[in-house]
């Protein structure tokens, strides 16, 4: 079997073609889904994110929709790692899944373009894009933002980081970086900078110890288990300090939680019963 033609992409974010970065984007969150969509879920793990059942559209189509209506910018599509970094560190429980990553995506996407962006759509266009209820879709942007803590920036160095990344560990091998040292030390007086006074989380901290290559999936999938003697994975995040976040203590399921726990179950066996006849 032949090897597919690698293709050279540009070393800079700013510059890569809007496709293929959706492409690169699509690629590392499906692998993630794979993995997490193994852990079972439980009522505390529910939120605001979760679909009853995985949506119709793949993520990559997805993406390709919000851009082809929205014109999301590249920026604002690499920050959408930021926020799962940020969640994935402050809330351990949840899981970037084929359950939550749209809805996710769509909300993410939303408020980084208001807070980037001179120009973006309004909550009307970003609901009717992603097929969710504009009530529904203003929950889950007051609910992302709850979620990271109004951390809503990064430097510019981090999202370039976050492209490396994912040329390299792009599934299919097609793209390459010609002079990736170059790649994350560009600096000119066009460089774009996303937060005035970066953060301490913005920057990564130098790690005590080898750390596993960045987006790769085992480095950000967790696991966890009822059971005790399974191994549990604690919130890992690809590049974010997370000795500067707060992770929120466990909490047990709401009363709306179990509620929607309990929907969920029974639009599983009514799908499982469906099959069957």
């Amino acid at each position: 079997m032949e090897s597919p033609e690698r293709v050279e992409v540009p070393a800079a974010f700013e510059d890569v073609d809007v496709d293929v970065l959706v492409q690169l984007i699509a690629d590392m969150m499906e692998r993630l889904m794979a993995i997490n969509d193994q852990i079972p879920l439980s009522p505390e793990s529910l939120t605001r994110f979760h679909s009853r059942a995985p949506p119709g559209i793949s993520i990559l189509d997805y993406l390709r929709r919000i851009v082809r209506f929205t014109r999301a910018e590249r920026s604002c599509l690499l920050i959408t790692l930021h926020y799962i970094d940020q969640v994935s560190a402050r809330m351990p429980i949840f899981f970037l899944t084929s359950l939550t990553c749209h809805r996710f995506v769509i909300a993410a996407i939303a408020v980084s373009s208001k807070c980037l962006c001179d120009a973006f759509s309004s909550n009307s266009v970003y609901a009717r894009v992603g097929g969710i209820p504009l009530g529904e879709f203003n929950v889950l942007e007051r609910e992302l933002l709850r979620m990271i803590d109004w951390h809503l920036t990064c430097t510019r160095e981090v999202l370039q980081e976050y492209y490396v990344s994912l040329v390299h560990t792009y599934s299919k091998g097609t793209f390459y970086i010609s002079d990736p040292l170059s790649s994350s030390g560009i600096s000119s007086d066009s460089d774009m900078d996303y937060d005035a006074t970066p953060s301490p989380t913005a920057s990564p901290a130098p790690p005590p110890h080898p750390e596993p290559h960045p987006l790769a999936p085992p480095a950000q999938a967790r696991a966890s288990s009822s059971s005790p003697s399974a191994p549990r994975r604690e919130a890992s995040t690809i590049l974010i300090d997370t000795a500067t976040l707060a992770p929120e203590a466990p909490q047990p399921p709401t009363l709306e939680q179990n509620m929607a726990f309990a929907a969920f179950q029974q639009q599983q066996q009514h799908d499982m019963d469906t099959d069957e006849s």
